[in-house]
């Protein structure tokens, strides 16, 4: 077992895929709009999310693959914004910045975490957007889950109070700081900047503007032993921050696009290696939409349910009970 790397994921398949309008004025990451009628990019995209399901359960990760059909919900595939799930129980639903983006929230995906782990109790933020509140899940926040600290770059949709309260809630201690790319806009997402795993972290030192947080960040990623790899402005632009740690069947594994690895130098590829196997995907038109391999994927840090458990749950359920017998245990 690893806190920091997880043995299952949701994942999300989008059918009308493109770069969200209401995202583009703050996310310098992402390509200008494309016509959600175009068709072709729609399919490209639910392909890369196929095949990035399919290269993870070759790995020995636990996918629960979502679908969805809805053609309101441009940046569905991104599951990690609106939900987070820790340790002991717990699932936080998160604020999200872009109205439409609220549509992504699911109960069906809250259920079926219900049903094969072992939930607590579900923390509910939603309700700060009437009051212009955001904080967006682990695109905001980057969680070291060993030393108990949420790394944000502060943003519009990372905002102080909401962040206070999930820190009060989870039991993190809040570690902000302003960060903002080559050309001086404002990191929208944590994510993009840094990525931290069990014994290395990667990030863009650069990117904070406070030279004495940027030492303070630095000691504290490290103090549990971890290697600190720093990142270039071109890196964080080829995605290599956006990269999450895994637990597959023969050990942890880091889950980044093809674009990420290719970027790597060669000894942050042998620092990555000695401790993960490299799993890179192919999903050069989700990043279009500003994200990458580390937004697609919503890690699970809960206990599983046995089997047996889990379909006593669902047993007045066909539907539920089908889906369960079909889906793989972590």
């Amino acid at each position: 077992m690893s806190a920091q790397a997880p043995g299952a994921a949701v994942l999300v398949r989008p059918h009308h895929f493109h770069p969200n309008p209401q995202t583009q004025a703050d996310n310098s990451f992402q390509s200008a709009v494309v016509s959600g009628a175009d068709a072709s990019l729609a399919a490209r995209a639910f392909d890369e999310v196929t095949a990035a399901a399919a290269a993870l359960e070759a790995h020995g990760v636990t996918v629960h693959l979502f679908d969805d059909d809805r053609d309101v919900t441009p940046d569905s595939v991104f599951p990690n914004n609106w939900f987070s799930t820790h340790a002991g129980g717990h699932v936080a639903l998160y604020p999200m910045y872009a109205p439409n983006r609220r549509s992504e929230r699911r109960t069906d995906i809250v259920e079926l975490l219900k049903e094969r782990y072992r939930v607590q109790d579900v923390i509910d933020y939603s309700g700060l957007e009437q009051d212009g509140i955001y904080l967006e899940g682990t695109g905001a926040m980057v969680l070291d889950h060993v030393s108990r600290v949420a790394y944000v770059a502060r943003s519009n949709r990372a905002d102080p109070i909401a962040l206070e309260r999930f820190c009060t809630n989870f039991g993190y201690e809040p570690m902000a700081f302003d960060a903002v790319d080559e050309a001086g806009a404002a990191c929208y997402h944590t994510n993009v900047m840094m990525c931290i795993a069990t014994d290395f972290a990667l990030i863009s030192l650069g990117m904070i503007t406070s030279p004495a947080r940027r030492q303070e960040v630095a000691e504290r990623l490290a103090a549990p032993g971890r290697t600190v790899l720093g990142l270039s402005h071109a890196q964080i632009r080829d995605f290599v921050g956006n990269a999450i740690e895994l637990r597959g069947s023969v050990g942890r594994v880091l889950a980044l696009s093809r674009r990420a690895l290719t970027a790597l130098t060669a000894e942050q590829l042998r620092v990555i290696e000695s401790s993960a196997t490299v799993v890179p995907l192919d999903v050069p038109t989700i990043e279009l939409a500003g994200g990458s391999v580390r937004c697609m994927i919503a890690g699970i840090h809960l206990e599983a349910r046995s089997r047996a458990a889990a379909a006593a749950r669902v047993e007045a359920s066909p539907v539920d009970a089908a889906r369960l017998a079909a889906a793989p245990l972590v």
